[in-house]
């Protein structure tokens, strides 16, 4: 799975847009106002970082040791950077960008949601 096909599921779910905050070769994963996937690189491969439960997120880095590691250049206890290297599969993955889209879909103030879900 490459950084085109997340934000092709990403942008399947309602409320989400691309934006390009930081770097014009680095986007962004927006639901309402708040990022929920950051498409970059880690150490020249591609990675995504995603948002994640802080009592579970350690599943993961255990479970893909050395591809899903802390947040790189994040809050370590609530995001995971997932290299793109093949290792988590595609059902995985795309079950990581879900989980960190309502993660802070429900952490927008309350007018955001109702806005996104009347759309």
């Amino acid at each position: 799975m490459n950084h085109a096909q997340l934000i092709t599921r990403g942008l399947s779910l309602p409320g989400t847009e691309v934006r390009y905050p930081f770097d014009p070769a680095m986007p962004v994963l927006f639901v309402g106002s708040r990022m929920f996937a950051l498409l970059g690189a880690y150490q020249g491969q591609p990675s995504a970082n995603l948002k994640t439960d802080p009592e579970t997120a350690w599943i993961a880095r255990e479970q893909y040791a050395g591809t899903v590691i802390p947040g790189y250049h994040m809050n370590k206890k609530h995001w995971n950077t997932v290299l793109l290297n093949g290792r988590v599969p595609e059902a995985e993955l795309l079950q990581m960008l879900e989980e960190s889209y309502g993660l802070v879909l429900n952490k927008l103030p309350l007018r955001e949601r109702q806005a996104i879900a009347g759309s």
